[in-house]
């Protein structure tokens, strides 16, 4: 793993992706390499056809057809180098606060700090829209909703909602967040927020 130069760290899918990458010759009889020289032998040109020709010749999924489409084509990926995911993650954080979002910028850094003080184990890795907190497993996120507002998203399984915390509905589609507390300015970082992170962070012990 790379030395950390950053406050965020390596998404658990790139992970996936390396083991993904190292059973492929025995899942499939042939190596990332030996694929990526079969596409450019055998496939069409462009993603799109590329990518419909490994399903329907290779029989992969839509997923892993993408991704060896794209690889095939130089398309940056990071989801399998912790190196390239840190930088993307950086990019991530800079786009997401960007053009009027930009305001929300220091309010998300004091969030930020706030959960990774927590806990030593508590890891925050960047997607395009939105940063995951984990623990084991999702406890948290920090979503720029709209250009005033950040949403402080909670694993809180189905807790009856009280005071500021609000139902996103997660539970009944059993999704991770199941509840949120809108943040608009620092001083809506309290207790109350400082406490449901907390009780998150437990309940994924």
């Amino acid at each position: 793993m790379p030395k950390r130069k950053t406050l965020y760290s390596v998404h658990p899918g790139v992970e996936m992706v390396q083991k993904w990458i190292a059973d492929l010759k025995a899942k499939t009889g042939r190596s990332l390499d030996e694929w990526m020289k079969v596409i450019e032998t055998d496939a069409p040109a462009s993603e799109a056809e590329r990518r419909a020709w490994l399903k329907a010749t290779h029989n992969f999924g839509s997923n892993t057809a993408s991704w060896l489409a794209q690889r095939s084509l130089g398309i940056a990926t990071w989801d399998d180098s912790p190196e390239v995911y840190l930088k993307q993650a950086e990019v991530y954080v800079q786009e997401m606060f960007a053009g009027k979002k930009a305001g929300l910028k220091p309010i998300y850094d004091t969030i930020l700090k706030m959960c990774l003080g927590l806990a030593k184990d508590v890891k925050a890795c960047p997607c395009k829209t939105i940063v995951p907190l984990y623990r084991h497993h999702v406890f948290a996120q920090i979503k720029p909703t709209t250009n005033t507002r950040i949403d402080m998203g909670f694993a809180l399984k189905d807790t009856k909602v009280k005071g500021r915390l609000l139902d996103t509905g997660g539970f009944a589609k059993k999704d991770r967040i199941t509840h949120r507390i809108p943040i608009t300015s620092m001083a809506e970082i309290d207790d109350e927020v400082k406490r449901w992170l907390k009780v998150a962070y437990d309940m994924d012990a």
